[in-house]
């Protein structure tokens, strides 16, 4: 009984990343904002990350592809998950609001030609939203990875990478693998290198 529900599991995950792999707007979007991210770090831009929860331990793990490495041992690209800084987020979540904790670190370390990605499974976390406002405000380029639908976010990313799904789960796993293939496309269309 629990063999077969771990089976429908994992099956769950392969039918919604077969969906993204027939998904031709997608695979345009993905292959379209890593040249985008190539050119914002040859410009001397970086790359933001936001999310929660899980979504922020997903962005928090995607910002170290590009400061560390993720397959070849090259220079640190400049990116950063902006709830990192605790200190920082409980004292703005405490005095202002949550639903600012992004958007106002954007308001003060984001320029024009920075890379906002932003992760939400519903595309509606209102801290998010107000993040990527704030990033177009500031004449930044916004990616949003979300859910089926996009949800409030459609509207304000410049690339919606939208996962097929609302089970969460399925999303924040197509997520983290929409997140290594971008890694991986930049990392070898920055240093010119193939893994």
């Amino acid at each position: 009984m629990i063999n077969n529900k771990i089976k429908n599991i994992i099956q769950e995950s392969i039918n919604v990343k077969n969906t993204l792999l027939t998904n031709e707007d997608l695979i345009s979007s993905l292959s379209k904002c890593s040249a985008d991210i190539v050119q914002a770090f040859k410009n001397g831009n970086k790359v933001l990350f936001c999310g929660n929860g899980g979504s922020a331990a997903d962005a928090q793990h995607l910002a170290a592809e590009f400061s560390g490495r993720f397959y070849t041992d090259r220079d640190a690209l400049p990116a950063e998950a902006l709830h990192v800084n605790t200190s920082y987020l409980t004292a703005v979540a405490n005095d202002y609001s949550y639903d600012v904790v992004y958007s106002r670190i954007i308001k003060g370390i984001g320029k024009k030609g920075d890379v906002l990605v932003g992760l939400s499974t519903s595309g509606n976390s209102i801290n998010i939203v107000k993040a990527f406002e704030m990033a177009k405000e500031k004449g930044m380029l916004t990616i949003g990875l979300t859910g089926a639908t996009g949800g409030k976010m459609k509207e304000l990313s410049d690339y919606l990478l939208n996962v097929p799904s609302t089970d969460t789960p399925r999303i924040q796993e197509s997520h983290i693998l929409l997140g290594h293939i971008i890694c991986q496309l930049v990392e070898e269309q920055y240093f010119n290198t193939t893994a």
